[in-house]
């Protein structure tokens, strides 16, 4: 089978840039041509084997982050925006989508800033939203799709708040209890921690200096709910110089990623890289064994195994989703090649929507995608009382899961046949833009492709899909 050749242009040209070289002294320490660098900074020519090793050797370059990241997500966001019925006498081809994500991925962003701005108009002209009337009724992106955007471009990995938080939890490069550390921490600034039988998970009075928990909390919240608290009050400097970077467009937007950042923070502290990184591997991501060394829940676990991206010190590159009742994605994040609709539900093969069905259980599956990547996914069905008769229980599934390369570092995928490829089953981003013509589950039809209607033969679905 052929090598896929690689092209990675804009990385070559971040590296240089954040190495402060000149392409002539770039390509001398590459082994290459002048000329040979411009070709492949500008994806004219592919980076060849001797330039990723000399990469790996000189600068002790990541060679994986040359062929993930942006490019794969932007791909996936630019065919789902492109699958929007407005497009469909212009789509252009894959191949050309993937061009535009290697060579000019901040057009490509644009392209996608524009699209979610018509999309948030067309639903406002369609409920008629009084706000059109209005002199503030400029069209904004959504700040909590703004926030979500920033953190899934980052690859959900914060590095300055990463090591801020293992220095915190390890002070002297040994874990220490990190709700000791909080507790002191506060207490050398006079601030107080108390708990009281409160519907409130978290509170603050600045006027007494008190931080107040509930009791109704389970353990791993209110760690964490302590440790978002103790940013917030004592990571002021570092929160604020990584938001001002961010470039939010609003207030909201930034005010979001405040809170966002905080919690990075809290996983972080709870969960500190080295520590959890070493620990995931011993236990062969024993998700419940974690829980239970590292005082956290089987979500925030999860989550942290997600973020485990940093150079030089990568895990296992996961996805991470949280699903709701009604199959929204309401948390998502990939350090792999697969990629979730920004709008809608997911693929309804997907067994994490199978996770309600079994609560407390995890569920394993062995699924492929449409371009041939096969994965191995674990999901759970996760309860959170309100802690009182009256409180509403929240009900959510989690989902986690990797490249089958990576199975045998999983203690879930031990008994499973990863080499029977009938073991695999077919799952996609979401119809809209799922080329499989045959599935039983299909809710509407692909907008990429043309549809033929039998008056006379009906199969699975009311139509057929031409090739």
């Amino acid at each position: 089978m052929a090598t896929q050749k690689l092209y990675a242009g804009v990385k070559l040209r971040e590296t240089r840039s954040r190495l402060g070289l000149t392409q002539k002294a770039f390509a001398e320490k590459l082994g290459v041509s002048l000329p040979y660098l411009n070709q492949m900074e500008n994806n004219n020519r592919p980076v060849s084997t001797g330039v990723v090793l000399a990469l790996a050797q000189e600068f002790g370059f990541d060679v994986t982050e040359l062929s993930t990241g942006d490019a794969e997500r932007i791909v996936t966001d630019m065919r789902e925006a492109i699958a929007d019925p407005v497009f469909a006498d212009s789509a252009p081809p894959l191949a050309d989508l993937r061009l535009v994500a290697s060579n000019a991925p901040a057009l490509a962003r644009a392209f996608l800033e524009l699209h979610r701005a018509y999309r948030q108009t067309h639903e406002r002209l369609a409920s008629l939203d009084e706000a059109l009337g209005r002199e503030d009724a400029r069209v904004q992106p959504s700040p909590w799709e703004e926030v979500r955007d920033f953190f899934h471009y980052c690859d959900n990995y914060i590095d300055a708040v990463d090591r801020a938080a293992e220095r915190f939890a390890c002070p002297d490069g040994e874990r220490q209890d990190p709700e000791v550390r909080a507790r002191e921490a506060l207490a050398e600034r006079g601030i107080s921690v108390t708990l009281a039988d409160s519907g409130d998970i978290r509170g603050y009075d600045p006027q007494s200096r008190t931080i107040t928990l509930s009791a109704r909390a389970s353990g791993p919240t209110r760690r964490f709910q302590l440790l978002h608290q103790l940013a917030l009050l004592t990571q002021e400097d570092l929160l604020e110089a990584t938001l001002d970077l961010a470039r939010f467009q609003s207030e909201t937007a930034r005010e979001i990623a405040k809170i966002g950042m905080a919690n990075y923070f809290a996983g972080a502290a709870l969960l500190p890289y080295g520590a959890f990184l070493a620990a995931a591997q011993d236990t062969r991501h024993d998700l419940e064994r974690l829980a239970h060394m590292f005082g956290a829940s089987l979500e925030q676990v999860s989550h942290r195994l997600s973020t485990l991206q940093r150079p030089g010190a990568k895990g296992i590159p996961f996805f991470f989703v949280v699903v709701d009742q009604a199959g929204t994605i309401t948390k998502r994040h990939s350090a792999t090649l697969l990629q979730f609709a920004r709008f809608g539900g997911a693929c309804p093969l997907w067994n994490v929507h199978r996770a309600f069905e079994t609560p407390g259980q995890f569920l394993r599956q062995l699924a492929e995608t449409p371009d041939g990547v096969r994965y191995f996914c674990l999901a759970r069905a996760i309860s959170k009382s309100g802690g009182s008769y009256d409180s509403p229980v929240r009900r959510f599934a989690i989902g986690l899961g990797c490249e089958v390369k990576h199975a045998g570092s999983l203690v879930y995928a031990d008994d499973l046949d990863t080499t029977r490829a009938a073991a695999f089953e077919p799952i996609g981003i979401s119809c809209r833009i799922c080329e499989r013509p045959d599935c039983h589950q299909r809710s509407v039809p692909p907008l990429e492709r043309k549809l033929r209607v039998d008056f006379t033969q009906r199969g699975l679905l009311p139509y057929r899909i031409d090739g």
